[in-house]
């Protein structure tokens, strides 16, 4: 997997995937778009919201919806990295399973998404879930 970042000027980069997908990032605290740790938390929340939706339907559970609210807190020295992360799922549907929630959330966490088990090494990474039933 290759990518390429450009600096456009100011505190503007243009990410590039391999695939030709183009992601702007603002080093400025995010004012023109996600900073980079804040692109570290959208693709930690991307990642762990594919596995439990790929293992809710294959359990066969009825989820029209899936939000996954998280919450990242960085040390205060240099360099910021996160020291907690927090994953808050929020799974609409009907008749669903805690069961199957509870196991389709731990499953990404400990099993199959690769962000979260690069982060671990340095962040601890909490997760939870709600049903909302429609």
């Amino acid at each position: 997997m290759k990518a390429q970042v450009k600096w456009l000027g100011e505190e503007l980069f243009l990410g590039t995937s391999e695939s030709g997908h183009t992601l702007v990032l603002d080093a400025n605290g995010g004012t023109l778009a996600p900073s980079p740790m804040e692109s570290v938390l959208i693709s930690l929340g991307g990642c762990s919201s594919v596995d439990v939706v790929s293992i809710l339907h294959k359990a066969k559970q009825n989820i029209q919806g899936c939000t996954v609210e998280l919450n990242g807190n960085r040390v205060d020295s240099t360099p910021k990295l996160f020291d907690t992360i927090h994953l808050h799922f929020v799974i609409r549907g009907t008749d669903v399973n805690p069961k199957h929630v509870e196991r389709a959330v731990n499953l990404s966490a400990d099993k199959y998404c690769s962000v979260a088990l690069m982060l671990n090494a340095k962040v601890s990474i909490t997760h939870d879930f709600e049903i909302i039933a429609c």
